[in-house]
């Protein structure tokens, strides 16, 4: 259960850039300027890091834990029905190379190999304080604790290697698509529907009852270490789809369906169903038994004896949309993303000032778990390099790396977050003229096709 964290990272102030990155995450989206560009791009094994977290519930047991080294739950009050909430998501591209395939079309050719980690966990205020303390349960005037423990929330992480392809179907819409083959490494996965913690007075016994279901692939840290190397023990594949449109009034939309896909974790996985209500679990006296005990216990009940078998992952899809419009230095962008399989989504206002090569982004955001943060990214960007540095939320981020209450900075102290990405890229090669002004240039002269219009075409086809 301490496995589960998670982080929620999009970073809109990449969306319609034409980076490296917001090609490879919107598909249909250019990364090569004509006249300017070189053929060839990519990150030169400099990862693109992405990273974003964020706690909402007893924000002080995070700080003290940050800003102390201590892990106390004291102050955190039980038998209340609280629930708490952890969001992580981490994108980090080791390697991506991508091609200017044809001057036709503006066909555009790319590989790239990923990391990716997605969780979100609601856990209670008493599963909080049983890895701490156990006798602080036993100071409440209260002695029975329904529903006590009812955690659900999933955690994984994988592997993800993708070709993906763009094309202009004409002078304003484009088509994208990026198709992946994923390595499982991580999967948690818990679902507690009822629970109760019932004590008897003094040093009487601890009655704890749990029903749900639970499933890992991984136990030890010897059975983690052999899925992280990606030999496709837990194979998966995905899909993302993208399309744009660019309008004569200047307005452009664009959208997307990330990451659609599904992962297959081996037969020596561990998946179990739990009940142990009606004979709960009878913890000996007070002064027979420890934490470390009842933590045995209770991860005792949830795996079940080591059950092994295989199960089905959904990848944490998403479906974007983009509007915006460009208004000399200034471009507004609005942004819904949602989740598909699970619950989630964010709304954002990218704000992209111009200077030249320089740009700067401000993104409010507003997530769908009630809570609001502002991003902010600095971008130096040429037509054959780009370095970028940003946050998705920057005075959160401040404040709990700089260990400062922020009570007074008129900041909300309802969740706690940190979040930072950052990324280069480069490109070289020839540069990809118009073919007039160039006496070599990718794809003219070779007759090229329009895949999408072909695919399209079977459609009209097979309806006639």
């Amino acid at each position: 259960m301490l496995c589960f964290n998670q982080l929620s990272a999009q970073q809109f102030g990449l969306f319609n850039t034409k980076t490296l990155f917001d090609g490879f995450e919107n598909p249909a989206q250019k990364t090569f300027v004509l006249d300017s560009s070189r053929q060839f791009a990519s990150n030169f094994l400099l990862p693109y890091f992405g990273v974003h977290a964020v706690v909402k519930g007893n924000e002080n047991v995070l700080r003290t834990l940050l800003k102390e080294g201590i892990y106390t739950t004291a102050d955190v009050p039980l038998n209340t029905g609280k629930v708490n909430s952890l969001f992580q998501h981490t994108n980090i591209y080791l390697l991506n190379f991508k091609l200017f395939k044809s001057y036709k079309y503006h066909k555009e050719i790319g590989l790239s190999w990923q990391l990716r980690a997605d969780a979100q966990v609601d856990y209670t205020n008493e599963t909080l304080a049983i890895f701490d303390n156990y006798l602080r349960f036993y100071d409440e005037n209260n002695k029975n604790f329904n529903n006590a423990f009812n955690d659900k929330g999933y955690s994984q992480s994988y592997h993800q290697f993708s070709l993906s392809y763009r094309e202009n179907y004409n002078k304003r819409l484009a088509f994208g698509v990026k198709l992946s083959l994923l390595s499982g490494i991580s999967y948690n996965k818990i679902n507690i529907t009822n629970s109760f913690l019932t004590l008897e007075s003094g040093n009487g016994p601890m009655i704890v009852g749990l029903k749900g279901s639970y499933s890992s692939n991984f136990q030890t840290g010897k059975e983690l270490g052999k899925s992280a190397v990606p030999f496709f023990k837990n194979p998966g594949a995905a899909i993302s789809l993208g399309t744009s449109y660019a309008a004569k009034s200047g307005i452009f939309i664009m959208a997307n369906i990330k990451d659609l896909g599904l992962i297959r974790w081996s037969k020596s996985s561990y998946a179990n169903s739990f009940d142990n209500t009606g004979d709960p679990l009878v913890l000996d006296t007070l002064d027979k038994i420890g934490s470390a005990d009842i933590q045995n216990s209770i991860i005792g009940i949830l795996t079940g004896g080591n059950k092994t078998s295989a199960f089905y992952s959904a990848t944490n899809a998403k479906a974007d949309f983009m509007i915006s419009k460009t208004y000399g230095f200034y471009t507004p962008g609005l942004i819904v993303s949602k989740n598909i399989f699970h619950k989630g989504g964010e709304v954002a206002m990218v704000n992209r000032f111009y200077n030249r090569n320089f740009s700067v982004n401000v993104v409010p955001a507003y997530n769908l778990y009630n809570f609001l943060q502002v991003g902010v990214q600095g971008m130096y960007q040429t037509p054959n390099f780009e370095v970028f540095l940003g946050s998705d939320n920057l005075f959160k981020t401040t404040s709990l790396l700089t260990g400062k209450n922020d009570s007074n900075s008129g900041v909300s102290k309802s969740y706690n977050s940190a979040s930072v990405y950052l990324g280069a890229s480069i490109k070289f090669g020839y540069v990809v003229e118009h073919p007039q002004n160039s006496s070599y240039m990718p794809g003219v002269g070779d007759e090229e096709q329009s895949f999408f219009k072909r695919m399209f075409s079977l459609f009209k086809n097979g309806k006639k």
